[in-house]
């Protein structure tokens, strides 16, 4: 069996105890990136399961390109090495953060896993976007609102025209454009970076957003009431 467990955000304490256990009876933990011990998975995971130090870790590239050839290289690989694994009978639990059906990167890996005949399990993490909400002590949807997740890479002018709620998510890349769009919807807009994790950064406003916000920012903006 190949699972996917989601760690959660940033906070250890999110883990499901659901994936502890799993992370404990695993023979193999697999984690995204070349080094292993240097994912922010692994480090969350390792402040909730200490034990995860013991166990074999292998790492599994999965670089941050656009390049759809290097991507199916990549992803290719990187099943080939969990299905080796499988092959000789392992349990492996690969990690990711938040969870493994939002924006995972573990979900291209699955799609080959499957069309080879390998069975895999996904094991539901806490969301950044609600454990971000939680931290800013707001509710995301009320009554009939509805919910947009979106990666910031879409076109400014389309996300602006929708109703209700919205979580951006990828936004750094693209921040001082994200950040024009919202000035003029008239939103309330908050935003927390690097949600529980040690230099986590809470953002009442959308003043209060630095244009070099990293890569872990989450923004919710909430149609003005």
């Amino acid at each position: 069996m190949i699972y996917c467990a989601g760690v959660g955000p940033g906070d250890p304490e999110l883990l499901t105890l659901k994936a502890v256990r799993l992370i404990r009876e695993a023979d193999v933990i697999a984690v995204p990136g070349k080094d292993p011990k240097n994912s922010v998975s692994y480090k969350i995971t390792a402040g909730a399961v200490p034990e995860i130090e013991e166990k074999d870790l292998i790492g599994i590239d999965m670089p941050m390109t656009k390049d759809k050839v290097v991507l199916a290289e990549t992803h290719k690989a990187g099943a080939e090495v969990l299905e080796s694994l499988a092959d000789q009978g392992k349990t492996v639990v690969f990690l990711t953060l938040g969870d493994p059906t939002i924006y995972c990167t573990f979900s291209y890996l699955q799609h080959i896993l499957e069309e080879d005949g390998y069975e895999t399990e996904l094991i539901p993490g806490v969301t950044s976007m609600t454990a971000a909400a939680a931290r800013l002590g707001i509710v995301l949807t009320e009554w009939d609102e509805p919910l947009h997740v979106l990666p910031a890479v879409h076109k400014a002018e389309e996300i602006a025209e929708l109703d209700g709620t919205l979580v951006l998510m990828k936004s750094a890349s693209r921040m001082k454009e994200v950040k024009a769009f919202l000035n003029e919807s008239g939103r309330d807009v908050q935003a927390v970076i690097n949600c529980g994790m040690e230099d986590e950064t809470v953002c009442r406003s959308l003043e209060d957003i630095p244009d070099d916000a990293g890569y872990f920012s989450l923004i919710v903006a909430k149609v003005h009431k």
